[in-house]
C-alpha cells in the first residue's frame, strides 16, 4: 500500500520538527522569552496535529460516491476473516492467508464481550493489538462491532447481557414464543450497547491518528429469523401508535398507525424502522466521538423469489426496506449486501439494487469459493468503493457450502489474481469511478460475448473462451466461468483496460467511426505512487485480435484515434 499515513505522517511531523529547531540555539533547543517550554510545547502541539492523516469520509456528487482515504478516493480491496478469528493469539492464522491474498484492508470483528466482559469495566488491548499488527503489515482496517446484533442473536455481547432476558428483553412471537433475538425496542439494550460503543470509538481516536481503521461497521447482520417483529407488550403498543413523520414524509405517504400506513408489509416495515432507528442512535453517539464513516451490512432475502420475513432476516436492511432504512438511519453512510448467491443473474441483481444515488455500493462480505472471484469486477462496474471476500484465514474453519470447503493458496488465487491486477490501479480506479467512467463485468455462463456501452461515443465488447491469436467460429466461453474485464476512461478516448481470461475490444459506436478507428497507442505498465510507469508498447500480434488476457497481471493505457 503506497504512501500509507503512518510514514506520510513521521515524515510531516520530522519536517516540522527541523523546522522548528532550525530557528533556535545553536545547538537546536528552540528559546522563548521565557525560557523555552512554551515554545517546545507548542511544537510538540504542532507535531501532534502533523501526525494525525485525514479523517476517511464517504463523499457523494450528482449521484455518484467516493470513500476518501488520506483526502484521496480510496478502494477498498478487502478481506474479511472469520468471526472468531479476533483473538491476538488467533491473527497468527490471519497474516500468512493476508500474504497470500495481498489485499488492502483487512476487515476483523471486535466482539462487545471482548471489551466489556464486566459492565462498565473496559478492556481495548485487542483493539490495540490488532492496529499493532495491521501497521506491521501494512493494511488498513474494517472494525465489526459484534452487539445487540450478530446474525439475529447476541451472542457476541457480554454476558450481563445475553443472560439478562428482564433487563434485555428479547423478541416475542405472535403466539408467545420468545426468540434468541434481543429487542429493538428496550432503551436498557440501547443505552447499554451505545455506551460501549461509544468507547470504542473514543479510545480509536486516541491511539490510531494514523487512520489504520477507515469504516466501522456497528452490528452485524442484523434482523430477526422465526418472526416478522416483535409483539411484546412493548412493541405492540408503539405498532399500534402513529409511523413516524420521517417515514410518511420520505416515502409519500399519509399519516397514520403502521397498519394502516402499510397493511400487509406493516409488520415487516415497522420491524425494520425500529431496529434501523436503534443503530443509528449508537452510530450517531460514536461519530460524535470519532466520526469514522459507518455502513450497516445486510444478509440478503432471495432477489426473485425472497420467501416470507423471518424466513430471511426480517427487519434488517433486505432490498425490499432499503428506503424504510434510508429514513431510520440518517447517521448510516451505507448499506452493504453480504452476497453469498454464486448464481450470475442473482449477483448481479443484488448489486444492481444496492447501488443507489442514495447509496454508495461496498460488497461487505461474498463468497470465498473461486467462483465468487469475477463479481469484483461487476462490482467495480457498478462503481463500488469496494468488494470483500469473507473467511480468509487459515484457521481451518469452512463456512461450506456458501464459501469453499478448504481455505487454502489454491482456493485464494483467483481472489489474489484480482488483487494483483487491480492494487496498482487502485486509486486510479477510484478517481474514475467517482465521475462514473468505470465499466467491468463478469463472465455469464452460456454468454461468451458481451457488449457494455462506456458512453455515447464508445462501447466495450469482452469475449471469453477464445485464444490470444487469431480465431475463426463461435466464441465458446470458458469452460468455467472465471473471466472478468474492466474499462476505466481515464480521458477522450483514453482508457486504463484490465482482466483476465478475456479478450476486449473497444468499439466505436457508430459503425462510420468503426471502419476508421485505430490504436493510437496500447501501452502495457503499472502505477507508482499514482503515476504511471510505461514498461512496453503493444503492437502487431498483441493487439490485431484484440487486447487478450489471462492469468497474467497486466494494465493497459489504450488511446484510440481515426485515421
Amino acid at each position: 500500500m503506497k504512501g500509507t499515513p503512518w510514514r506520510i505522517a513521521t515524515a510531516a511531523m520530522l519536517a516540522m520538527l527541523l523546522a522548528a529547531c532550525g530557528s533556535g540555539s545553536p545547538d537546536g533547543d528552540a528559546t522563548t522569552a521565557d525560557g523555552g517550554p512554551a515554545k517546545r510545547a507548542g511544537t510538540a502541539a504542532a507535531a501532534e496535529a502533523a501526525a494525525e492523516a485525514p479523517l476517511p469520509q464517504i463523499v457523494t456528487r450528482d449521484g455518484r460516491h467516493a470513500l476518501l482515504v488520506d483526502g484521496e478516493p480510496f478502494l477498498v480491496l478487502g478481506a474479511q476473516v472469520n468471526n472468531s478469528s479476533n483473538w491476538p493469539a488467533a491473527l497468527e492464522d490471519v497474516w500468512p492467508a493476508i500474504e497470500v491474498l495481498k489485499p488492502n484492508t483487512v476487515m476483523v470483528p471486535v466482539a462487545w464481550e471482548q471489551v466489556e466482559a464486566e459492565e462498565g469495566k473496559f478492556d481495548f488491548s485487542f483493539v490495540d493489538e490488532l492496529l499493532r499488527q495491521a501497521r506491521e503489515h501494512d493494511q488498513r482496517l474494517v472494525l465489526l462491532w459484534f452487539a445487540t446484533w450478530k446474525n439475529n442473536g447476541p451472542n457476541y455481547a457480554p454476558k450481563w447481557v445475553k443472560l439478562d432476558n428482564e433487563r434485555f428483553p428479547r423478541v416475542v412471537t405472535a403466539d408467545g414464543r420468545t426468540l434468541n433475538s434481543l429487542s429493538p425496542h428496550a432503551q436498557a439494550t440501547l443505552d447499554a450497547d451505545r455506551k460501549a460503543f461509544v468507547e470504542l470509538m473514543k479510545h480509536l481516536k486516541t491511539v490510531d491518528p494514523q487512520r489504520t481503521v477507515i469504516m466501522v461497521q456497528p452490528q452485524n447482520e442484523p434482523g430477526t429469523y422465526g418472526s416478522v417483529r416483535d409483539f411484546s407488550a412493548l412493541a405492540q403498543k408503539v405498532f399500534d401508535g402513529p409511523v413516524p413523520d420521517a417515514l410518511v414524509q420520505k416515502l409519500g405517504k399519509p399519516p397514520g398507525t403502521w397498519r394502516e400506513v402499510f397493511g400487509p408489509d406493516a409488520d415487516e416495515f415497522f420491524h425494520a424502522w425500529h431496529i434501523a432507528h436503534f443503530i443509528d442512535q449508537v452510530a450517531a453517539a460514536g461519530k460524535e466521538a470519532y466520526p469514522l464513516p459507518m455502513y450497516i451490512n445486510a444478509a440478503l432475502r432471495g432477489p426473485f423469489n425472497p420467501g416470507q420475513p423471518g424466513q430471511y432476516a426480517s427487519g434488517g436492511p433486505t432490498d425490499n426496506v432499503l428506503d424504510v432504512y434510508k429514513a431510520a438511519a440518517p447517521h448510516i453512510d451505507l448499506l452493504a449486501p453480504d452476497i453469498y448467491m454464486p448464481e450470475y443473474t442473482h449477483y448481479t441483481t443484488v448489486l444492481d439494487r444496492y447501488s443507489r444515488p442514495d447509496n454508495p455500493l461496498f460488497v461487505a462480505e461474498t463468497g470465498n469459493r473461486p467462483e465468487y472471484a469475477r463479481y469484483a469486477f461487476s462490482a467495480l462496474g457498478e462503481q463500488a468503493i469496494g468488494w470483500s471476500p469473507f473467511g480468509i484465514d487459515y484457521s481451518r474453519y469452512s463456512n461450506y457450502p456458501l464459501g469453499a470447503k478448504h481455505v487454502n493458496e489454491e482456493t485464494l488465487e483467483s481472489f489474489a489474481l484480482n488483487y494483483r491486477i487491480l492494487a496498482p490501479a487502485a486509486r486510479a480506479i477510484a478517481k474514475a469511478s467517482f465521475e462514473g467512467k468505470v465499466r467491468g463485468t463478469a463472465e455469464q455462463p452460456g454468454q461468451a460475448v458481451q457488449t457494455l456501452k462506456i458512453d455515447d461515443r464508445w462501447n466495450m465488447v469482452v469475449t471469453y473462451g477464445v485464444p490470444q491469436f487469431w480465431f475463426q467460429g463461435e466464441p465458446p466461453g470458458n469452460p468455467e466461468p472465471i473471466g472478468r474485464a474492466l474499462v476505466a476512461q481515464l480521458g477522450p478516448d483514453e482508457f486504463l483496460v484490465t482482466g483476465a481470461h478475456a479478450r476486449i475490444n473497444i468499439t466505436a459506436a457508430d459503425p462510420a467511426v468503426a471502419d476508421r478507428q485505430i490504436y493510437e497507442y496500447v501501452d502495457e505498465g503499472t502505477y507508482r505512487d499514482g503515476q504511471w510507469v510505461f514498461r512496453r508498447r503493444w503492437n502487431g500480434d498483441q493487439t490485431d485480435y484484440g487486447l487478450n488476457f489471462a492469468s497474467a497481471p497486466q494494465l493497459l493505457r489504450v488511446k484510440l484515434a481515426t485515421y
